[in-house]
């Protein structure tokens, strides 16, 4: 399967948007980015099912006392994390992607939280399951790892999203790591969409069951529709963000618009999550230019 040619124009569409606004405005841009990066590390790390709240996750990352004791493991799984997500900012300006790079971000992820597996595939006798999938055996790990990097280099017809999204799948279902698979297939992810010039997305946790569903039907079918569009959406949401951010527009709750221009609150709700409207999320809460003509 592959995105539809009217996802792929309209993407291209934001794309020539936000290249053209985003000049001499990097600082702003910068300014987006960090401000996402506890909402990444919060949904990527829920998602593995740490109990963290996003409020939590911004108390920690601010160096903050939390209300509640939380394990060691969970604190250093959102710092961690943390800074994987503000290196690859940096690093995918300059560098491809890499195995050693790949190994260097797992040991970055992992350290101080499990140092004999940190930065390395499984070895021989170490297997891994997700769900009902037993990942590869590690004596293949190294040679598929290398296999779904080429296939990804070497697809010079495929669109972006679906090499992405296809990369992601593989690496899901070889599962390279001991730990933080999911994590770090998520940090690949933002790191190829960088790499074209493009911001980063957010997989969230309210919608796991949608980016789940799309690895079992990768896993029982080899169909990769569902994460394209997981993919596709999240990027969109994504450039309609950076856009609004970019013209200088009010920002107001969705909530807040559907009150000003009297309109059904569910259909613009629908409207923002199939991004037919150029809504966004922050912190949870959907929001739009108040400049918006809704029609």
């Amino acid at each position: 399967m592959s995105t539809t040619s009217p996802i792929i124009t309209r993407i291209q569409a934001l794309k020539k948007v936000y290249e053209a606004l985003k000049k001499g405005k990097d600082s702003l841009l910068v300014l987006l980015d960090e401000a996402e990066i506890a909402e990444n590390v919060y949904n990527s790390n829920a998602i593995e099912n740490s109990t963290l709240t996003l409020k939590e996750t911004e108390k920690i990352l601010l160096q903050m006392e939390v209300s509640r004791n939380v394990s060691m493991r969970e604190v250093f799984e959102a710092k961690n994390l943390a800074t994987v997500t503000e290196y690859i900012r940096e690093k995918a300006a300059t560098q491809e992607l890499s195995s050693e790079l790949i190994l260097l971000l797992h040991k970055m992820l992992i350290g101080n939280i499990n140092d004999n597996i940190a930065g390395r595939y499984r070895q021989t006798g170490e297997y891994v399951r997700v769900g009902t999938h037993i990942a590869p055996p590690p004596e293949h790990i190294e040679t598929m790892m290398e296999v779904t990097m080429q296939n990804f280099t070497s697809d010079l017809q495929s669109f972006f999203v679906d090499k992405i999204a296809k990369f992601h799948l593989d690496f899901e279902t070889i599962h390279p790591f001991n730990d933080g698979n999911g994590r770090i297939g998520r940090v690949i992810i933002n790191y190829q969409m960088l790499r074209l010039g493009f911001p980063p997305i957010i997989i969230r946790n309210k919608e796991k069951q949608i980016y789940y569903e799309a690895l079992r039907n990768y896993n029982d079918n080899k169909n990769t529709k569902g994460m394209e569009k997981v993919f596709t959406l999240a990027l969109t949401e994504s450039l309609h963000k950076r856009i609004a951010y970019l013209k200088g527009e009010q920002i107001i709750p969705l909530a807040e618009y559907t009150k000003q221009q009297s309109v059904s609150a569910p259909a613009l709700l629908n409207a923002a999550r199939r991004q037919n409207i150029p809504a966004f999320r922050e912190k949870g809460v959907w929001k739009i230019s108040a400049n918006y003509k809704y029609e």
